[in-house]
């Protein structure tokens, strides 16, 4: 054992961080290998495995949560890592984390409603303290046995039917009604909505405040100006460019419930030789960073992406410091960032753009 080891068996605690750097992987991937998460190589497997033992990870967490009842370690799931959604709201949280001098345990579910309940089920008899769990697809098949269990969580950007979870989102609703009153107000008439996975709240909450807004504007709701997404960008573009191609008179507007929608909306209304703002206009909702460097920049409904994980870590180690706080739930206001995608509509226009679309 060299001399580095042995000053890590020294310590009061070696982290994930320690044995991810030991073994030459991710924190995240050391998180899956102690979860027996089975998508991992054998040969990284043996690695993290034989970092674990010369460390004496397992050891020294499980030594210090008999001792103290603690292992300050905290779970978090997450639907995915491949955008600026989720790695905007775990910013806040590792920013929560570190100040409150606690590790973070990973878990990745692909939008797998079996992944998700198979990690919670997992954490539940583990070593964490609490969970975190951002935009959960089914939570009340699992919320039960958190109770049950007397695990602290938090849902973050999803809804509990039940009224018996901490909860933090945004006013997705009220965020939906504001920007497609803003389409209104441009002179659109035709606005078509993108919607995000149904099954999700935040979703519903805002194709509700989109259907609201064009009733107070005096617009007949048009079931062909709304079609089904998934909050994933190839989906955006597929729905656009069905829209655009198969709608008439087409829209003069989309609004998609959000940022990477949006992208596949621009995407899809550039293949079809339109303009944007001058042909089309297109509106997203999250304000993720690239909202503001693609061409031309997103207007969008900023959500306080990275203020939502700071709250949802503050509200896990109330509870977790009081059991028997009642649960809260936090909404954080949203806020129209208006850039260069969207414009006034002009009917001289849209008859041009209908030839556009007519010639392809």
């Amino acid at each position: 054992m060299d001399n580095e080891d042995k000053s890590l068996k020294k310590k009061s605690g070696v982290t994930l961080a320690d044995v991810a750097r030991a073994s030459g992987v991710s924190a995240a991937t050391v998180s899956r290998v102690l979860s027996g998460y089975e998508f991992v190589s054998e040969s990284t497997r043996n690695s993290v495995m034989e970092a674990v033992t010369r460390l004496g990870f397992v050891a020294n967490m499980q030594a210090r949560s008999l001792a103290g009842g603690r292992s300050r370690i905290i779970a978090l799931v997450v639907p995915n890592l491949d955008n600026s959604y989720v790695g905007t709201i775990m910013q806040g949280i590792d920013q929560e984390l570190v100040r409150a001098n606690y590790d973070l345990m990973l878990y990745t579910s692909h939008w797998r409603r079996d992944h998700e309940s198979f990690y919670v089920n997992i954490i539940a008899s583990g070593l964490p303290e609490g969970l975190l769990l951002v935009a959960p697809l089914v939570p009340a098949n699992y919320l039960d046995a958190l109770r049950e269990r007397h695990i602290p969580y938090v849902l973050i950007d999803q809804a509990d039917a039940t009224k018996g979870s901490c909860v933090v989102d945004a006013a997705n609703w009220q965020g939906a009604y504001e920007a497609t009153r803003y389409l209104c107000q441009l002179g659109h008439t035709r606005i078509a909505f993108i919607t995000g996975a149904l099954n999700i709240p935040s979703a519903v909450d805002r194709l509700a405040g989109y259907k609201a807004a064009l009733v107070d504007s005096g617009i007949p709701i048009s079931d062909e100006l709304i079609t089904e997404g998934d909050y994933q960008q190839q989906t955006g573009y597929q729905n656009a460019k069905r829209l655009l191609l198969g709608v008439v008179p087409p829209p003069s507007a989309i609004f998609a419930s959000n940022d990477l929608s949006a992208f596949g909306a621009m995407d899809a209304a550039r293949e079809c030789g339109l303009r944007i703002p001058e042909d089309i206009s297109i509106l997203g909702f999250d304000d993720i960073p690239q909202a503001s460097i693609v061409y031309p920049k997103l207007t969008t409904f900023r959500q306080p992406l990275e203020q939502m994980g700071q709250v949802a870590v503050r509200m896990l180690l109330e509870q977790m410091a009081n059991r028997t706080r009642p649960p809260q739930q936090i909404t954080l206001e949203t806020q129209l960032v208006i850039r260069d995608s969207c414009g006034p509509y002009k009917q001289k226009r849209q008859a041009g753009t209908r030839k556009q679309l007519n010639r392809r």
